[in-house]
């Protein structure tokens, strides 16, 4: 039996009566297939708003998709589309079962998405012929509608990081659940008013801001600005690795300033940063027979190793503030003025650095989230706006869910 080429189309397609297809239109010359689609005289359709049934057709429109490749030739489909006369809801389009949100098909549109997740916007749009404004268009509809729908209602911790576009040039701040590990809001800038947006953000998502007790954060002032200012009844929480690193710093200004004076410091700049799992047996001897010395270093490494442990045990919030206190008298006695620095700075954040004890919140979900991030804007070399950024941001780190049940669409 050999069937006919409309016929095989219908079924490839799931075109059911009563839409049939009329006729296709095959083109190697410009590299084309066209396929249109029409629906019976008489055909009475369901209406898009009320699902009534029975509704005879008031007008048509003409519509066209561009549908997945054939082979590696264009397919578009054609269609005269349908406006239903419903007695209760008035004359509505009806939307067919292949059609995307733009003028892609359903497919097409998913095909974007998967693709977008993994390969610049530009490479798409080589790949499938069309301009790149198209496929930003797609993937932007498509993360806006989602993410409009997500419920943050449960979210009790949030944590916040900052992101540029471009190597240096504008910021954009990321707000994170850091329960289930994705982006909640993200907004242009990096100063306080992003906590104000953010906050005003939640009612639209059915969450209260009174809700989130726990916020992870650096030690910007703006953040902490922004949070004292609209979320006053929050703990903040400061990142256990970045206080760490703040010592790490006043180790390494010590060390540059003390060898000027005395050569065995040279060249020994990891040895004082690293963790001393992560030192070599010949490494660990070197350490071990320089901080025998009498060395400002030496001391400031022995205080590092104190925070370090200090962070390591399972101690409660107070064993820990008192056990920080202590490291802070001796810090801030120690004569070592980079260490001091390090010292008048847990003083000053204080609250924030205690409070890890509490929440055991890190910044790792958010070098996570980050790492995302910055592996989307090394494929595409940066964004060229801020609203591209974004959008790529919940694409990428967002873990959106995506509804292609688009309402009022054509049953039959």
């Amino acid at each position: 039996m050999i069937m006919e080429k409309e016929h095989l189309f219908e079924i490839a397609l799931d075109i059911k009566e009563p839409l049939y297809i009329e006729k296709i239109d095959f083109s190697k010359d410009t590299g084309e297939l066209n396929i249109y689609i029409n629906f019976k005289k008489g055909s009475k359709f369901k209406c898009p708003i009320c699902g009534k049934e029975g509704n005879p057709v008031y007008d048509t429109e003409s519509k066209t998709w561009r549908h997945l490749n054939f082979f590696q030739y264009k397919a578009y489909i054609h269609f005269r589309n349908p406006r239903t006369d419903c007695k209760d809801d008035g004359v509505h389009m009806l939307i067919p079962p292949w059609a995307g949100k733009n003028d892609f098909t359903l497919l097409m549109d998913l095909m974007i998405l998967e693709l977008a997740m993994q390969m610049p916007i530009k490479k798409i749009a080589e790949m499938i012929d069309e301009h790149d404004t198209k496929i930003w268009r797609v993937v932007r509809n498509y993360v806006n509608t989602a993410h409009i729908t997500e419920d943050f209602s449960k979210v009790k911790s949030v944590g916040i990081d900052e992101t540029s576009s471009k190597k240096g040039h504008n910021y954009v701040t990321v707000f994170v659940d850091m329960k289930k590990s994705k982006v909640m809001y993200a907004t242009e800038g990096k100063d306080s008013k992003t906590i104000s947006k953010f906050k005003s953000e939640l009612p639209g998502h059915m969450a209260y801001p009174g809700n989130i007790i726990d916020f992870s954060v650096d030690m910007s002032p703006a953040f902490i600005k922004g949070l004292e200012d609209n979320f006053p009844y929050a703990n903040i929480t400061f990142d256990k690795f970045h206080v760490i690193k703040l010592i790490n710093e006043a180790i390494d200004k010590t060390r540059r300033e003390e060898q000027k004076n005395n050569n065995e410091l040279k060249y020994t700049r990891y040895l004082w940063l690293k963790n001393q799992n992560q030192l070599s047996d010949n490494q660990l001897t070197k350490i071990e027979m320089l901080s025998k010395q009498n060395l400002k270093t030496a001391k400031a490494y022995q205080m590092r190793l104190i925070l370090q442990d200090i962070y390591n045990t399972s101690i409660d919030k107070t064993e820990a503030s008192i056990r920080l206190n202590k490291l802070y008298q001796w810090a801030i006695r120690s004569r070592i003025e980079p260490i001091k620095v390090f010292a008048r700075t847990l003083k000053a954040n204080w609250a924030g650095i205690v409070n890890y004890f509490d929440s055991r919140l890190t910044n790792g979900v958010l070098e996570g989230i980050n790492s995302l991030i910055q592996t989307a804007k090394r494929r595409a070399r940066g964004y060229r706006n801020i609203s591209n950024l974004i959008i790529m941001i919940y694409l990428v780190a967002g873990k959106l869910t995506f509804s292609f049940n688009q309402f009022g669409r054509m049953e039959y």
